[in-house]
């Protein structure tokens, strides 16, 4: 189990692509930043938040939940990477090594998420005798 972010390798991954997606729009024009721009920053740095949140949970249910909000974040992120290149606000070299990163991270993301299973199984715990009434045991039927 990890213990640290230092050592979460996807969260590492999803922080320095919210950097890289911080550095192209920063360039964009206020219109470019204050419509696309935003929502491209808050869905990229969303995946590394939500990693980091779930990892400081903890209840694996928890944890788990909060990887899924990551991976929604990475498939919005694909979204607006993609109005992006076709706004023309990208070049075609930064939309394929991002798409590509983004290829890596879900894979190590979803790799992370089929790890997060509860500790023990969920079993139901024994009846004992007194709870369980025996076949010869008369139940008392409700008075009505």
């Amino acid at each position: 189990m990890i213990k640290s972010l230092e050592e979460f390798n996807v969260y590492n991954l999803a922080l320095g692509l919210g950097d890289e997606v911080w550095k192209l729009v920063s360039a964009w024009t206020y219109f470019e930043k204050d419509t696309a721009g935003k929502q491209l920053v808050r869905a990229s740095d969303s995946i590394a938040a939500n990693l980091s949140e779930g990892l400081g949970r903890f209840h694996i249910k928890e944890i788990k939940n909060f990887s899924y909000y990551a991976r929604g974040s990475l498939f919005e992120t694909k979204t607006w990477l993609t109005k992006a290149n076709s706004r023309n606000l990208i070049d075609q070299r930064h939309f394929t090594k991002l798409l590509a990163d983004l290829e890596i991270i879900g894979k190590m993301l979803n790799s992370y998420i089929n790890t997060l299973k509860p500790l023990t199984p969920k079993t139901k715990a024994p009846r004992s005798k007194s709870q369980d009434p025996s076949p010869n045991t008369q139940v008392p039927s409700p008075k009505t």
